[in-house]
């Protein structure tokens, strides 16, 4: 994330605590890769918050180069699959699913490009402007920006639960906004906001707890004698 070490620390931190409590409400094995996003938005803000602390002093050692990995896999391979499969689980409408799978075909690609890159070419994070800049071989076409954004925001977008499609809304802003004004810094940044987001799938497992009751309820009501 921008800023500091400070700053990525209690960003890593308070994720974490909302996607353990959003596991704890997850009921469902559909709902658990939604409800485990903002544990690996904390693990990754960690890492960045270890960025912060290393390149000051040894911007080209091997923690510095590892941490540097670490983010970058996460950010540029696990996200274009991971988010599409998480709105895939949750989604029951048949043609939503379809476009879904899609997106989740448009991340596999996306993935497989920079998983490549990263394990036969350079790659580096360096501070600049307050926040922290990954350079990777090649950069990023638009095509291959557009393949990404299509994979990490448009299957929450697409998605028939309301709350869904704010989280995929607030991260397709961020996106947008990283890029528009953030573009040497564009992952640091962009994951600077999916994480803010988490909140969101939080507010999406405390929504559906009561309707889930009431359903229990009503259920109950039948089984009684005289119902």
């Amino acid at each position: 994330m921008c800023f500091s070490a400070v700053a990525s620390f209690a960003t890593a931190a308070l994720t974490s605590v909302i996607g353990l409590a959003a596991l704890n409400r997850a009921t469902q094995w559909r709902e658990r890769p939604l409800a485990a996003m903002p544990l690996a938005f904390g693990l990754q803000q960690a890492i960045e918050g270890g960025l912060w602390l290393v390149l000051p002093t040894a911007p080209h050692g091997p923690l510095a180069s590892g941490l540097a990995l670490m983010f970058l896999l996460i950010a540029q391979v696990f996200w274009p699959v991971y988010a599409p499969l998480a709105a895939l689980a949750l989604e029951p409408e048949r043609r939503r699913r379809q476009l879904m799978l899609t997106c989740l075909a448009a991340g596999g690609g996306v993935a497989g490009v920079f998983a490549w890159r990263l394990l036969n070419g350079p790659h580096e994070a360096a501070i600049m402007n307050r926040c922290i800049v990954y350079r990777t071989q090649g950069g990023a076409p638009l095509l291959i920006g557009l393949a990404y954004l299509c994979a990490t925001s448009l299957p929450l977008i697409l998605s028939s639960r309301r709350t869904i499609v704010v989280l995929g809304a607030i991260t397709l802003s961020g996106c947008v906004v990283a890029y528009r004004f953030y573009w040497a810094e564009f992952l640091s940044v962009w994951c600077f906001f999916a994480a803010a987001a988490s909140g969101v799938i939080l507010a999406h497992f405390v929504s559906i707890r009561p309707a889930r009751l009431r359903a229990a309820m009503a259920a109950a009501q039948t089984l009684l004698p005289g119902a």
